[in-house]
This record gives structure tokens, C-alpha cells and sequence, in this order.
């Protein structure tokens, strides 16, 4: 009995040893990641004319552990050698982005972190500039584009981005003003079909297109690592159920590219209004052809057109049945309705799916708000401004926990979930 208790108590201190190397490692490797995105932004200045270097907090989703760069202004964060170290509280969401906490302006990104280094300083440089972005004179602005869903909407993009794949793998610069000319004829041609598409467009491409070419241009990627990248990027977003919030990831960070080729800084020429489709479209000396239909007509099966058409009519059936069962849930059958006081959220911005005028589904979705915390893992609908969300009815009503198909409430003290007699939908609000 005594040597099987000495051989736990060697197992223990095994375990907690390897468990300390282990912590070593992981803290060693967090300090490795803010040098490589610290030299990064140094040699990459003259991009915005800004050290875009600044407060990062990389965050565990699973623990909420986080490791900063930087203290916060609250000094909550434990000095572990060269980081801080801490806890994110349950009222901040977890996700890619920039966020005020502790007083103080942060790039936020979960981790792991990609192991090829390229991609990590892309990712880093890309949320470094959503936090730089209003000095820089760039608003964010992440307004659906729900035409992007829709069968027209989804083909022609699709070949504009064929036809940006073809540019960038071209070494010759007549087939790549070509291809160009093609790629920015399509997005022409699909901006005519929608009113208003490439206001919308424009605005999610100034902020989340901005920041991916920032990204991408701080990488350090040669030229064989850039095409590659680009060909593994546009497939993967290719494979995305929805393109409404991601698509701006695919273009701006090719056409920036082509461009920074003959004009390497062409960044700073544009404002946080500028159109930056008839910007590439001067810059690049690109002319498009006056009958947008009969031109898209004639180039289309150059990028693979058939299949695109065909495999957009498929998907144009199935997805016309999920909008419908969709409805029927948070529309029509009595559901629960939420409305925001104080809301933060964070989501998943490629599998979204708009529903006609009504909002947009989001299969995946964490809230937070004054009365407490909603989690979605199979749908809830976000009304189109975004000032409540609607879930399926609750099957079980407690003082501390609101429980549904597919999401859950940990509601706060104050407030309380009721039926409404006349409407038969149910309804949050103060008790």
C-alpha cells in the first residue's frame, strides 16, 4: 500500500512538473508572438505612416485565460516575465476584433494562433488595424451585404473572384490587366442588378478589407507564399455557406496587392468615403465595357461560368426551403423576443443567413446585455437593426437560467421572461 501511495505521489509530481513546462513552453511562445508582430509593424510603417504596434490580449475561448503585451489601466493583469496574464471576465465576449476593456483600446484575437508564422503576423497586423482604424480616418461599418445570398449576387462575385485568381497567378501584366478588367467588369455587372449593393459593398470592403490587406502586406509572404496564400484563402472562403460578411477578405487584399505592384502606397490616396471600385478602376487605367450584360455573357465561361451557374441554381432550391423553416420558427410560430439595452456580441460572419427583410439568422451567436448572458448554438434571428434577437420558444424557466432549443439565458437578478396572452410569444424585460 505505502509503495503504491509513494508511486502517486511521484505521478503527481510528474504531472505537476510537466504541467510547469508546459506553462513555460505556452508563455514562451506567447512572448515569441508579440516580438514577431512588433517587428512586423516596425518594418512595415511606412504602409500607413503609423506604428500600428499597440495593446494585444490573446485569449484562451475555452478557460478565458488571456496574455497581454501591455498592462491594463486597472493593473488586473499579473507581470508573468515579459507578458501579463489574466482572466477575461463572462460579460466580455470572445472573438477577432478591437475592444475597450480596463480603460484601454485593444487588439483581441483567440487563440491558438496559426503555427505558420505568415499567417499569425496576418492575422495580429489585421486586428492591429481595426484597432488603429479611426485614427487612420476609417469608420467601422459591418452592414450585411444581403444580395451576396442571393443567386445572382453569389455567381458574380464567385467570378470576379475567378477572374482575381487568374491575375494574380499571371506573370504576364497584359493577362493580368485582363483578367482585372474582367474581375471589376463582374462586380460592375452585379452592382447593376442590386440598388445600393455597392454603397453596402464598400463600406464592409473599407473597414474589413482594409484590414485584411494590412494584414496580408505586414506578413511577409514572398512572391510564391502570396500566390499560394491567395489560392488557399479564395477556396476557403469559397467554402463558406454565406459570403454577406466575409467576402471583402478575398478582394481587397488581391486588388491592393496587384496595385501596391505599381503603386506601393496607394493606401494612403483613399478616405473613409472613398469608392474603392472606380478607385482601382482609375488607378489600374482599366476601362469597362459600356453593355455590362453582353460583356459578363461573353467572358463568363472563361472562369468557369457553367459550373458557377449550375451550382448556384442547386444551391438557390435548398437554401429558398431553409429561409422557409427559418420563418417558421422565429417568425411565425410563437418564439421569444429580446430586446438590447446595452448589447456586445460575437459571432461567426460565415455561415449568416438573411431572411427577405425580416433579419438574419445566425446559427452560432453569443450575446451579452444588462440582463445577462445569451448562448445560440442553433439559430436565433437578428432584426435588421439590430436592436433585439428573436429565439424559439423556452422549455424551461428558472430565477438564474432561461433554456431553449438550442440557447440558453443566464439571466440577471432584475429581469424575468413572460408571456405575452395576446401574441402567444414570449418576451425579457424588468420584473
Amino acid at each position: 500500500m505505502k509503495k503504491v501511495f509513494l508511486a502517486f505521489l511521484f505521478l503527481i509530481k510528474i504531472s505537476t512538473v510537466s504541467a510547469q513546462k508546459a506553462e513555460t513552453q505556452d508563455l514562451n511562445s506567447i512572448s515569441n508572438y508579440f516580438e514577431e508582430i512588433k517587428t512586423a509593424t516596425q518594418q512595415n510603417i511606412r504602409l500607413w505612416n503609423k506604428d500600428l504596434y499597440g495593446g494585444i490580449l490573446l485569449v484562451e475561448t475555452k478557460t478565458r485565460q488571456l496574455y497581454s503585451n501591455e498592462p491594463d489601466a486597472q493593473n488586473s493583469l499579473t507581470k508573468q516575465g515579459d507578458i501579463y496574464v489574466g482572466k477575461l471576465p463572462d460579460n466580455i465576449n470572445t472573438a477577432n476584433t478591437s475592444l475597450m476593456w480596463n480603460g484601454k483600446n485593444w487588439a483581441m484575437i483567440m487563440l491558438p494562433l496559426s503555427e505558420n508564422k505568415n499567417n499569425r503576423i496576418n492575422l495580429l497586423a489585421h486586428e492591429l488595424f481595426h484597432k488603429a482604424q479611426s485614427a487612420l480616418g476609417f469608420t467601422q461599418s459591418n452592414k450585411e451585404s444581403n444580395h451576396l445570398d442571393q443567386k445572382d449576387g453569389r455567381i458574380y462575385l464567385r467570378l470576379e473572384l475567378e477572374a482575381l485568381t487568374k491575375a494574380v497567378l499571371s506573370d504576364s501584366k497584359k493577362e493580368q490587366k485582363e483578367h482585372l478588367t474582367n474581375a471589376l467588369t463582374f462586380r460592375k455587372y452585379r452592382n447593376s442588378l442590386f440598388p445600393e449593393s455597392a454603397t453596402i459593398e464598400n463600406q464592409l470592403e473599407l473597414n474589413e478589407g482594409l484590414a485584411e490587406y494590412t494584414g496580408f502586406m505586414i506578413s511577409g509572404r514572398n512572391k510564391a507564399q502570396i500566390k499560394e496564400h491567395f489560392v488557399a484563402t479564395t477556396n476557403a472562403f469559397l467554402k463558406n455557406p454565406t459570403y454577406v460578411r466575409s467576402f471583402a477578405y478575398s478582394t481587397i487584399p488581391v486588388y491592393g496587392y496587384l496595385l501596391s505592384q505599381k503603386d506601393k502606397y496607394w493606401n494612403q490616396k483613399i478616405k473613409g468615403d472613398t469608392n474603392l471600385t472606380d478607385f482601382f478602376i482609375q488607378d489600374f487605367g482599366i476601362k469597362i465595357p459600356t453593355h455590362l450584360k453582353a460583356s459578363v455573357d461573353k467572358i463568363a465561361n472563361n472562369y468557369n461560368g457553367a459550373a458557377i451557374f449550375s451550382e448556384e441554381k442547386v444551391r438557390d432550391e435548398k437554401i429558398k426551403k431553409l429561409i422557409a423553416g427559418y420563418k417558421s420558427k422565429f417568425i411565425e410560430q410563437p418564439h421569444l423576443e429580446i430586446k438590447f439595452e446595452k448589447m456586445n456580441v460575437s459571432f461567426d460572419p460565415r455561415n449568416i443567413i438573411p431572411i427577405e427583410d425580416k433579419g438574419t439568422v445566425y446559427p452560432q451567436i453569443r450575446v451579452t446585455d444588462n440582463w445577462g448572458i445569451l448562448e445560440v448554438t442553433k439559430g436565433a434571428l437578428m432584426s435588421p437593426n439590430w436592436d433585439k434577437i428573436s429565439v424559439s420558444s423556452p422549455v424551461k424557466i428558472s430565477d438564474e437560467l432561461i433554456e431553449g432549443e438550442g440557447w440558453t439565458i443566464k439571466i440577471n437578478k432584475a429581469y424575468t421572461v413572460k408571456k405575452d396572452e395576446k401574441s402567444n410569444n414570449y418576451v425579457l424585460g424588468k420584473k
